[in-house]
């Protein structure tokens, strides 16, 4: 007997694990489904489909079923779905914070610069030139306060160190690319034991701001060349290959990945990705390579 062609994988909050026997029936009903298989009791679930002449329709059905039930599914080609490179977003992806908002907030122009940022991240404005602009308001912003706002300010999102870990502990190669700032990443690097983190420069005279990025600016092109740049680095073919973030510059990284998944993302990314989580949590992307819950390391 042949093995199936696809799998699509369903995944809810860990707090919430509300997937049932009931509920899988209905999605391999509608999948014509070979097979069905519990990754984690109530959280998340793979069900095995043959090809279809038609795939969009059958996701599409697949991912209505998913929100009804407040799910996430992740659909994909059986034979690729395990990775060897996670590439990801740093801000509002493995943190639930945007960093220069965060600053911005220390000097009491949070709200100004945070709706700068959102546009951006929307794509409705070019990210490099207003990039340019939120930091050429930090101007003069001691630089002990970047270090201020990591300890009070910054935190991992849920799942964020599992999915890490257990990259790792099966030979994945984790790299965070970021059109932040490196004493971010380098710091979020360490919490999470990245193997390398790439963002912007930003300029720094007698302990203050400038006000200025260090050029070249690290937008969307640099996180797609990024992405083919480790992945030639490892001799990785696109389908090993995982891509996460949430922002428009993050549209051409994700949709060079194997797989590329918006991860609480706007909404022109969210339709855009291979793939959307909206209610799990980071360790999705587990999941989605069919690793169980009990098979995750130690944080």
């Amino acid at each position: 007997m042949t093995s199936p062609a696809f799998v699509a994988t369903f995944v809810v909050a860990a707090s919430r694990p509300t997937l049932s026997d009931a509920f899988l029936a209905s999605a391999a009903q509608a999948s014509h489904a070979s097979d069905v298989r519990w990754l984690a009791a109530g959280v998340a679930a793979d069900v095995f489909f043959d090809g279809h002449a038609e795939i969009g329709p059958l996701r599409e059905r697949l991912e209505a079923l998913a929100r009804a039930a407040q799910a996430d599914v992740i659909v994909q080609p059986v034979a690729s779905r395990v990775k060897r490179l996670l590439i990801a977003d740093m801000d509002s992806t493995l943190i639930g914070q945007e960093c220069i908002d965060e600053l911005a907030a220390a000097i009491g122009i949070g709200p100004h610069v945070a709706g700068i940022t959102e546009r951006a991240m929307r794509g409705e404005i070019e990210f490099e030139g207003a990039l340019r602009e939120r930091v050429g308001l930090l101007a003069n912003l001691p630089v002990s306060v970047i270090d201020d706002v990591l300890a009070r300010r910054i935190t991992l999102n849920a799942g964020a160190k599992t999915l890490a870990a257990t990259m790792r502990a099966r030979g994945g190669y984790f790299a965070i690319v970021s059109g932040g700032f490196t004493p971010f990443t380098g710091e979020i690097a360490r919490r999470l034991e990245a193997h390398e983190h790439r963002a912007n420069t930003l300029a720094v005279e007698d302990g203050r701001l400038t006000g200025q990025v260090i050029e070249p600016i690290l937008g969307a092109n640099a996180k797609l060349e990024a992405l083919k740049d480790i992945s030639a680095k490892l001799g990785l073919s696109r389908e090993q290959t995982m891509g996460v973030g949430d922002g428009a510059n993050d549209l051409p990284m994700l949709g060079a990945s194997g797989l590329g998944v918006a991860y609480r993302a706007k909404p022109k990314v969210a339709a855009a990705a291979d793939a959307r989580v909206d209610h799990a949590d980071l360790t999705a992307l587990l999941y989605a390579q069919g690793i169980r819950g009990d098979e995750f390391a130690p944080e």
